[in-house]
């Protein structure tokens, strides 16, 4: 005997044929904000340990440079850490992407010249971005509007 299928109260369709993969936007989301979230707080609370082995030279100036100004890891802790936590609550998500793409350019570059071991994960992170920025390709079609100036 065939079991009568139920309807969500939000959807016309039973909930047994939905697809799993209406899920995918939502897991993704979670995949790249929660690292972020625990970067941006590492930024403040220094919770993660230094790798055991010592960062290329390069790395290890770039890095260096950074800390010396004073301002910038902060600032970087904060903004990974507001993005990150956008990203999780699925506020503003358009917004966390843009301003989490440079983080990932930046990310990208360093590990490419400075350090490469870190390449894989970097992947993986951008990864996640494009697949968010698919997703939520409508929201950033007006700023990719050419538009010729009046007058």
């Amino acid at each position: 005997m065939k079991t009568p299928t139920t309807l969500d109260a939000r959807s016309p369709v039973p909930a047994e044929s939905r697809s799993w993969t209406r899920h995918l936007v939502t897991v993704t989301r979670i995949l790249l904000g929660l690292p972020f979230v625990v970067f941006g707080a590492n930024g403040f609370l220094n919770f993660i340990p230094p790798p055991p082995t010592p960062l290329p030279e390069g790395a290890a100036a770039f890095a260096g440079a950074l800390f010396k100004t004073g301002y910038m890891l902060p600032l970087i802790g904060a903004t990974q850490l507001v993005a990150g936590v956008l990203l999780i609550v699925n506020r503003f998500v358009p917004l966390a992407l843009v301003i989490l793409a440079p983080f990932l350019v930046n990310a990208v570059a360093f590990h490419l010249v400075l350090e490469p071991s870190g390449l894989g994960m970097t992947a993986v992170f951008v990864l996640l971005e494009l697949v968010l920025v698919w997703s939520y390709r409508a929201a950033y079609r007006p700023l990719l509007t050419s538009r010729w100036p009046r007058g």
